[in-house]
């Protein structure tokens, strides 16, 4: 049994720990927002964030997350400055790559929260998106910078 905190939620699950996080996420815990792209950690759409830190959770055991903060597409608020943004720049066309898209930008954000356009393209380089909306992406995420407090 694996313990498991998912955007701020206590959860268990039943599974060997070096399952992977996302199949843990989608099918035991009924997390879908999370998907799958590639199983190996290349494409990105299966981003997650580990304590504040951009991960792919399909290389990342689930045991390896025990007494950390995991938080999923869901986890992040409706109100959230890059969730807005990307609503108001039109950034999903088929959507599948969103939520690690997502995740990635509010990894981002958290860091630098008025990032350079040369860091916004090398942050997100990792998560492809098969619609080609990285203009979109990269609009949204300076929309969302200037709602950010800090630095």
């Amino acid at each position: 049994m694996i313990a498991l905190r998912i955007n701020g939620k206590g959860y268990q699950a039943d599974v060997p720990p070096d399952t992977p996080l996302l199949w843990v996420l989608r099918d035991c815990l009924n997390l879908t927002g999370t998907k799958f792209g590639c199983g190996k950690g290349i494409c990105g759409s299966c981003t997650v964030l580990v304590d504040g830190e951009a991960s792919r959770s399909c290389r990342t055991p689930a045991g390896s997350v025990q007494g950390k903060e995991v938080t999923t597409i869901e986890g992040v608020p409706e109100d959230h400055p890059i969730k807005k943004a990307w609503i108001e720049e039109q950034v999903p066309q088929c959507g599948y790559c969103q939520p690690g898209q997502i995740l990635q930008a509010v990894e981002l954000l958290a860091k630098d929260p008025h990032p350079s356009e040369e860091k916004i393209v090398k942050a997100m380089d990792g998560v492809l998106c098969r619609c080609g909306t990285y203009s979109r992406i990269k609009r949204a995420i300076i929309r969302a910078s200037s709602e950010v407090k800090g630095k």
